[in-house]
């Protein structure tokens, strides 16, 4: 299947292969399950990150900064970070070198979108955040997500990391459903009296200047139960486990500190599970470590509920827009919730880091 390009504002042509392979196959089975018991969507707002473009990627980009941050300038930041640590240890000669202080410099004091070293193009991107909805709320992990043969609940577990080694590219093959999803989402933008009117304006805008549809992989997060919905109760991750692990550490170490339940200096190994001989809120605490072994006890828990509270691991996704010139950047209305600023000492063209003055 192939949509016709019809001039400027439409998508480009949308090459659709059917899987044939039987992990595939179920895959996507459960997109199609998905689809059908979905009535709507919940947009959370927008994530940015970093990708490069070097001349031997022709049109597609490479994310180098995962796609998760909530601001635009923690991915500038971010991207200050990785040249600066580029221009420390990678750089062949002076003149990389150079080229890539120059970039840091440039990103110490201005709001930049894109910077160019040599022949590399960085730029930070920007993204969508939605989720399913249906008739039990959230969308959780589908059946296939991935999910290790064996749990690993250590606080020393490492994780996968997110858009690891991610190529983005507008010409490469969807199944039936991802293209669907991609037609369908089209022309999603802003609406509504809530949102300001520029913001309104550069939705709609980039229906035109940005008419592709990339669809990044899905991350999963912890939400909590509202009366009015649900809200973000953690931060995302690359698998649903990961999310179940910083779940349970919310509940053993984390939450009981942050809400005055053990001392915030007391011994690291002192959790809900084992709390301070004298702790006045010892019940509390035992409503805390009873969910975290229910959570561990159980097979692929999605919802817990926790004394008044359901927590839940919602599966999120993510779209990127893609225009003539590659991925949407952030738009003029997007807010930055810091200032651009220096994250790391001076280096001379030799690479030695210099003393602060």
């Amino acid at each position: 299947m192939e949509r016709a390009n019809a001039g400027p504002g439409a998508p480009r042509p949308l090459v659709v292969r059917v899987p044939v392979e039987p992990v595939e196959a179920a895959i996507e089975a459960d997109a199609v399950d998905a689809a059908t018991s979905a009535d709507g969507l919940m947009v959370r707002g927008p994530l940015f990150g970093v990708a490069r473009q070097g001349p031997e990627d022709g049109i597609r980009w490479r994310v180098v900064v995962s796609v998760t941050s909530g601001c635009p300038q923690v991915s500038r930041d971010s991207l200050q970070s990785l040249l600066w640590f580029r221009a420390k240890d990678e750089a062949r000669d002076r003149a990389e070198r150079r080229a890539l202080l120059a970039a840091v410099a440039r990103l110490e004091t201005d709001y930049v979108d894109e910077v160019t070293v040599e022949d590399t193009r960085y730029r930070v991107l920007r993204a969508e955040e939605y989720a399913g909805a249906g008739p039990g709320g959230i969308e959780p992990p589908r059946p296939t997500d991935p999910e290790p043969l064996t749990p690993d609940w250590s606080l020393q577990a490492s994780e996968p990391s997110i858009d690891a080694d991610l190529v983005l590219d507008p010409d490469a093959p969807v199944t039936p459903t991802q293209a669907l999803e991609q037609l369908c989402l089209h022309d999603l933008r802003y609406t509504g009296e809530r949102f300001p009117e520029e913001v309104l304006a550069d939705s709609a805008r980039a229906v035109t200047t940005h008419p592709d549809i990339l669809l990044l992989p899905p991350t999963f997060s912890v939400v909590e139960r509202t009366d009015g919905g649900w809200r973000g109760a953690g931060g995302s991750h690359a698998t649903a486990h990961a999310a179940r692990r910083g779940l349970e550490f919310s509940l053993l170490w984390a939450w009981p500190r942050i809400r005055g339940l053990i001392p915030i200096e007391s011994d690291p190994k002192t959790s809900a599970r084992n709390p301070p001989a004298d702790s006045p809120a010892a019940a509390e605490l035992a409503v805390y470590a009873e969910a975290a072994e229910r959570l561990r006890a159980g097979v692929r828990v999605n919802r817990l509920e926790v004394g008044d509270t359901v927590y839940q691991i919602a599966r999120t996704r993510r779209l990127l827009r893609w225009g003539p010139d590659g991925p949407e950047g952030p738009r003029p209305s997007d807010v930055n919730g810091q200032e651009p600023m220096r994250m790391h000492p001076p280096m001379d063209e030799d690479g030695n880091v210099l003393p602060e003055h």
